[in-house]
């Protein structure tokens, strides 16, 4: 059986997308919610180190607390950004999926595809009625 975690975020169009595609590859990841359940502090700074990315790079910056923290100021260090998405879960971005052949802020969602270790098993179209997949489990070029 494959291993995936999603954190996920119910309410977001990118984040259920990439959850439907994990699913289409015939697997039932663990879902993190992470809004009811956020990581520790170790568990976001590996998160954002397996990504191979910066803290800022994870912040949401179009969410409340982010204006009013004043975070588009480069004034806070990495340990002070995770702090502050810590205390406000809305501002790490989502989704983060992680994989056996890595973690992936899967933005668009597609994304995702480059990650999971099974294809998918049919076509896929996104929300937004974008098709990603075709009916033979292929990636479609846009």
């Amino acid at each position: 059986m494959t291993d995936i975690t999603i954190y996920h975020h119910p309410a977001c169009g990118t984040s259920r997308n990439t959850l439907a595609l994990i699913r289409n590859s015939g697997v039932e990841p663990t879902v993190i919610l992470y809004l009811e359940t956020p990581p520790s502090h170790d568990e976001l700074k590996k998160l954002i180190a397996d990504m191979g990315i910066s803290a800022r790079a994870l912040l949401r910056k179009n969410t409340e607390p982010y204006e009013q923290l004043g975070l588009a100021e480069d004034r806070f260090s990495d340990d002070e950004l995770l702090n502050m998405m810590l205390a406000h879960p809305i501002l790490i971005n989502r989704p983060v999926v992680v994989t056996s052949r890595g973690t992936r802020l899967c933005r668009p969602s597609e994304a995702v595809l480059d990650i999971l270790p099974d294809p998918q098993q049919g076509a896929f179209t996104k929300e937004d009625g974008e098709q990603v997949i075709d009916e033979h489990g292929k990636r479609i070029s846009h």
